[in-house]
């Protein structure tokens, strides 16, 4: 059975967050539409987003990938 498990922000150490976020933030498909955005405000954007609550880092722990999604409200 595959498991999620919510990775705290506080359980990260800072340089393994800006590692995570700007893997994510340069993978296909997160285009930000036809003006280019740098990385670097990416990776701001999504780190504010994820102390706001508004995004969360999960873990999946059978194929030990991991993804940030939107939590619903």
């Amino acid at each position: 059975m595959t498991e999620f498990v919510e990775v705290p922000l506080k359980h990260l150490r800072s340089d393994l967050l800006q590692a995570l976020l700007e893997e994510y933030a340069s993978r296909d498909g997160t285009d930000y539409g036809e003006t280019e955005v740098a990385l670097e405000t990416k990776v701001a954007q999504l780190q504010a987003l994820l102390e706001q609550r508004e995004l969360v880092i999960l873990y999946e722990t059978d194929g030990e990938h991991w993804d940030i999604v939107s939590l619903d409200r």
